[in-house]
């Protein structure tokens, strides 16, 4: 039993309010799921099954990690064929989705945000069902909270029942999730702090830092990979991109490039992103994923060798967070991240961490393999990544640079692709980035 399974259990099953406070991969699906099949099942009767009531709603902040935590549920009641768990995810039909949460079992219902509102306020007798919920779980509530679902948790929270028992994990505790922690859970309500005032990173993960010159920035990378691949049979990577745009276009590169590649990022299906995830959950090894932020909190994916992250994280937390994807389950990982001279700065909201300087690797001229393998690509991948990244690095939070160097910076960073000019960008899209007169 883990540390968070073991300070949370007892209290759960008690029926208490809990707000928790837990690193991913430490368990914390497994404590908040398995008391709460042991309460559905103590309540059970012939009655409750056959009008399929939905006793607890489990509220992720992305399809993926949704999918996940329901495909756990069904494992943990697959001796109770009378128990069901369902999702209410995006990325397919509302319509035969809320049929599908009506018809067949479903004692746990798993959802994001956005969609389980929408089935509140579209869905005919999808309210009414969730009058029947005894226990709310908010999941990596700080994301669900950074990501903007706050008004949407708000009008959830007013569509449950007040009588409910309401739990609350969360990696970090920000002033925004005692807010909502306020509005969901009992005066009351219990708190568990399973991290304390650590780093909040492994233990178990090799960080480093690599600072490159924006030249060298794609083969730093493709020397880092092949360095690794050669010393790790079973390797197995996770490569994280600023965007979904350029999260594509590096996929693409790198696969034309002869690596064994997949990508996962929000411009992809649902059916492709689940098939995608569970192949990359599922293999032994010799597999590269080339992956935006939708993989980074919570998402389980065994053995992952080593993590990635080229150019700037948002903020502190997802340098963390994305870490978090190795090292787990008590075996080593690694990590290195990977970034530009005026990205250096980052570098001062990790001094409490240890993240050491990594030796550059050795830096291969790549530009006559990327040129004979760019015009294989299709360039509307090309001309969205580059928009993407001025996109980015005009908005980035943890950068103070103005919007000419950036410009400027843009165009070094499609040199180092392969290309001798960057795309042309639209004037209407020029206008909307602030880049009028800068850009044009």
């Amino acid at each position: 039993m883990t540390m968070v399974q073991e300070a949370t259990l007892p209290l759960i099953l008690k029926g208490e309010d809990v707000l928790a406070k837990a690193k991913t991969g430490t368990g914390k699906t497994i404590a908040f799921l398995l008391p709460t099949i042991e309460t559905i099942l103590a309540s059970k009767n012939a009655q409750t099954y056959h009008e399929n009531p939905i006793r607890a709603l489990v509220i992720c902040p992305t399809r993926e990690l949704a999918m996940q935590a329901a495909v756990e549920a069904q494992t943990l009641m697959k001796f109770h064929n009378e128990l069901g768990a369902q999702t209410a995810i995006g990325g397919n039909s509302s319509v035969m989705e809320a049929k599908k949460i009506k018809l067949q079992p479903c004692q746990i219902l798993v959802g994001t945000p956005g969609r389980l509102l929408d089935h509140i306020q579209n869905a005919r007798g999808f309210a009414d069902q969730l009058k029947s919920v005894k226990i709310l779980i908010l999941d990596e509530a700080d994301t669900l909270l950074d990501m903007g679902f706050r008004q949407n948790l708000t009008e959830i929270l007013k569509a449950l029942p007040k009588k409910r028992q309401t739990l609350l994990f969360s990696a970090t505790i920000p002033k925004e999730v005692h807010s909502i922690s306020q509005l969901a859970l009992k005066p009351d309500h219990k708190f568990v702090d399973t991290v304390g005032q650590d780093t909040e990173t492994h233990a178990m993960v090799n960080q480093k830092y690599a600072v490159v010159p924006q030249e060298s920035q794609f083969a730093v990378l493709y020397s880092i990979l092949k360095e690794h691949i050669a010393v790790e049979p079973k390797y197995k990577v996770l490569v994280f991109c600023t965007t979904a745009n350029i999260t594509a276009y590096m996929a693409a590169l790198y696969q034309k490039l002869g690596f064994n590649v997949r990508e996962i990022h929000s411009r992809k299906t649902q059916t492709y992103r689940t098939r995608v995830s569970d192949e990359f959950r599922n293999c032994k090894g010799g597999l590269i994923m080339f992956t935006s932020d939708v993989s980074a909190r919570g998402i389980d994916y065994p053995d992952v060798t080593l993590v990635v992250q080229i150019g700037v994280p948002a903020a502190r937390e997802q340098y963390i967070h994305r870490l978090g994807r190795t090292g787990r389950a008590g075996k080593e990982g690694q990590g290195v991240l990977i970034l530009l001279p005026w990205e250096e700065p980052f570098l001062r909201k990790l001094k409490d961490i240890s993240i050491g300087r990594m030796e550059t690797p050795k830096v291969l001229d790549l530009s006559k393999k990327l040129r004979s393998v760019i015009s294989d690509i299709d360039q509307t991948i090309g001309t969205r990544a580059y928009q993407s990244w001025l996109g980015y690095y005009t908005t980035a939070k943890s950068l103070s640079i103005d919007k000419h160097t950036v410009v400027e910076y843009s165009r070094k960073y499609w040199a180092s692709l392969g290309f001798s000019s960057a795309p042309a960008i639209p004037r209407l899209t020029i206008k909307k980035m602030g880049l009028a007169g800068i850009l044009d």
